[in-house]
């Protein structure tokens, strides 16, 4: 994990902090081995406060008997990257009050195939970010400042502030030509980075909208573009301000196309698709609860159909370098954090 900092903003939940900060995972094909632990899917202190706070946020959440700290992902932890030069980027922004480790089955499943994935916190939108140490204006563990009453305002600060922070990162790790990817309001931004810099080279919209909370479109989708976009959403989810939003964007034409997946609901796109099915199993769940956040879809069907979605669109507007691990022929190799 790096932290990255922006001395030209401040931070515009806690502006005690005095500067704007991220924290990003980079995730690269890595020589396969055993001898590197695996990575977490959330840091020890995201993981406590995440118990409490994770059932406020998504209120399907159980709010006891999980150890949130205790899965692990594919990803080894300081495992040397493949030597076969750099890789095209890919950058994810996650769902309003979700972190970016909600995002990890899929980044880790796109690095395997060959890109580089680096995914992104927006910290004070984010559910809880954990830092190295703390700073004067935040603790170590930093909890969103989102509410359940999101008004216009805050949607707005949400989205210009995403924006800004996917710029910063291409700023500060010197990209150039990358694809984004963004679930829900990290869609949103993504779409709006990819209109406002062309470093961006093609994004895919998970489920955002590309208007504000008052129906007044983004610029994106007012404009149009002329680099692909992928808009990518659910049977379950779809709404009239979805549709009128990406309506005026596929409108313009150009190299925008529309997907979605059947029988399944907004958080099929994160790591919720595979986590919720088994919190239901496990009776920690509603069979509504689990609907409700990820349809009724099987997880067998779901999460291979979304890596398969992303990988397919990024392919074709991104290809990644080949991937070829002594004695892994035909499989995905393991991934660097």
């Amino acid at each position: 994990m790096r932290r990255r900092r922006d001395p030209t903003r401040n931070d515009p939940w806690v502006p005690a902090i005095g500067v704007r900060e991220l924290m990003v995972t980079v995730l690269t094909p890595a020589v396969p081995g055993r001898g590197f632990p695996r990575m977490p899917q959330l840091t020890p202190g995201a993981a406590g406060m995440f118990t409490v706070l994770g059932p406020l946020i998504r209120p399907h959440l159980p709010r006891e008997g999980v150890d949130w700290a205790a899965t692990l992902t594919h990803a080894r932890l300081g495992a040397p990257p493949l030597p076969d030069g750099r890789r095209p980027v890919l950058l994810y922004s996650p769902g309003g009050g979700d972190s970016r480790a909600m995002g990890s089955s899929l980044a880790i499943e796109l690095a395997s195939y060959g890109w580089t994935v680096v995914t992104v916190d927006h910290p004070g939108d984010a559910s809880e970010v954990e830092f190295p140490e703390t700073r004067p204006g935040r603790r170590r563990v930093r909890e969103t400042a989102l509410r359940p009453d999101l008004d216009a305002a805050t949607f707005r600060t949400m989205v210009d502030t995403r924006v800004a922070d996917l710029r910063f990162v291409l700023d500060a790790l010197g990209l150039e030509r990358v694809g984004l990817y963004g679930h829900s309001a990290g869609g949103t931004a993504v779409a709006q980075a990819l209109h406002e810099d062309r470093r961006v080279a093609a994004a895919a919209v998970l489920e955002g909208y590309l208007d504000l909370m008052d129906g007044t479109l983004l610029p994106v989708a007012r404009d149009g573009v002329d680099r692909p976009v992928l808009l990518a959403g659910t049977d379950g989810f779809r709404d009239d301000r979805l549709d009128r939003s990406w309506a005026a964007l596929l409108a313009h034409g150009g190299p925008v196309v529309r997907r979605h997946l059947d029988d399944s609901d907004h958080w099929v796109f994160t790591d919720y698709a595979a986590v919720v099915p088994q919190l239901q199993k496990a009776g920690l769940m509603t069979a509504e609860g689990r609907a409700d956040m990820v349809g009724t879809i099987a997880p067998g069907t779901s999460v291979p159909a979304v890596r398969r979605l992303l990988r397919t669109f990024f392919a074709r507007h991104l290809p990644p370098r080949p991937v070829v691990a002594p004695g892994r022929e035909g499989r995905s190799p393991r991934v660097s954090q």
